[in-house]
């Protein structure tokens, strides 16, 4: 069984027990293929019946506990997210029991009990704002040992900062072919280190400007038009390394505007994510930490690919004019596609 806490305050917990063997009145898990078939079949007054009588055996063979304090939780039975492909697959586990309900503000841990009749549990327990997965084996009948649901605050805001840092990153790097692209175009007409990095600097600040007043609801743009916009961008800095070899003064400032339009993306990636709000500031400063060294890490790598000729005389005919074609080709195809999506 599974026991998950939501950043929200929710809390839900899956219990692995066979409803349709339960339904057809067979031990659980050992379901053929002709009795998975028969649970459709069955009489909708005998599956209400039934499913009620386990509604209360499973109240009254189950404790949820926070703070030592019992909770009763509210059961639902769904289908198995983990169930095969196969609807026919013997022992197949199609449906299970699903506790749900709301955490008490102030529970500082949680544990749980199940009876006997259910045997021994494997019991995996996560929280939204932290890595990892606690794994408890329950003997037949024991009580799990308590999951701390409260975090110090120095902890906690740590737990957060490397959770989002990692968020940002991974959004650079492998996640973010876009904006990969993107830096690429800036790394292939720049040849002095100096003048990169002040570009990266415009597009970070502008990106997490946006990200900021996005994220707060101050700054919203559709994703249909903000995505195009994206693959455009690229494809304009791509063309523009073809038509000039010189750094222009107005290359920063439309940098700083392309960033604009990029932190609209990373908010739409918050936005799905969650960001929780006791430690709003330090997640959203950790996904932009995160995301800036993805960037840096996708310039170091070009550097170390081809920076070593950069004072080469070849190195514009053979490595910036090529590299930009295919970067504005991809990034004029992605506005494209994005366009009829």
């Amino acid at each position: 069984m599974s026991a998950t806490f939501r950043q929200n305050g929710d809390y839900q917990v899956d219990l692995y027990y066979d409803v349709n063997a339960w339904l057809l009145g067979l031990p659980p898990q050992h379901l053929r293929p002709d009795d998975i078939r028969r649970v459709d079949s069955l009489p909708t007054e005998h599956t209400r019946r039934r499913l009620a009588e386990l509604r209360g055996f499973v109240e009254r063979g189950v404790r949820i506990r926070f703070d030592d304090e019992k909770y009763i939780p509210t059961v639902g039975f769904v289908e198995n997210p983990e169930r095969p492909t196969s609807q026919a697959e013997p022992g197949a586990l199609l449906r299970i029991v699903r506790l749900t309900g709301r955490v008490p503000p102030t529970a500082k841990c949680f544990d749980f009990w199940a009876s006997k009749s259910f045997g021994n549990i494997v019991l995996m327990i996560s929280h939204e704002s932290r890595e990892g997965v606690v794994q408890q084996l329950l003997e037949r009948g024991e009580r799990s040992r308590p999951f701390e649901l409260q975090l110090s605050q120095s902890e906690n805001r740590w737990a957060v900062a490397r959770q989002y840092f990692r968020l940002g990153y991974h959004h650079i790097l492998p996640d973010g072919q876009d904006h990969i692209l993107f830096v690429l175009g800036l790394f292939l007409l720049s040849t002095q280190l100096g003048p990169l990095l002040w570009q990266i600097t415009a597009f970070t600040v502008a990106h997490t400007l946006t990200l900021a007043l996005s994220t707060y609801g101050v700054v919203t743009l559709s994703p249909r038009v903000v995505e195009p916009l994206i693959a455009l961008s690229i494809a304009c800095v791509a063309v523009e390394n073809v038509l000039t070899s010189k750094l222009h003064p107005w290359r920063p400032v439309v940098v700083f505007a392309f960033g604009l339009l990029h932190g609209l993306g990373f908010a739409g990636v918050l936005t799905a994510l969650g960001l929780p709000r006791s430690q709003f500031a330090t997640a959203l400063v950790s996904f932009n930490v995160g995301v800036e060294l993805g960037q840096l890490s996708v310039i170091a790598m070009a550097w170390l690919v081809v920076g070593w000729f950069r004072r080469r005389n070849w190195y514009r005919r053979r490595i910036v004019i090529p590299g930009s074609l295919v970067v504005a080709l991809v990034g004029i195809y992605w506005t494209i596609a994005r366009v009829l999506a």
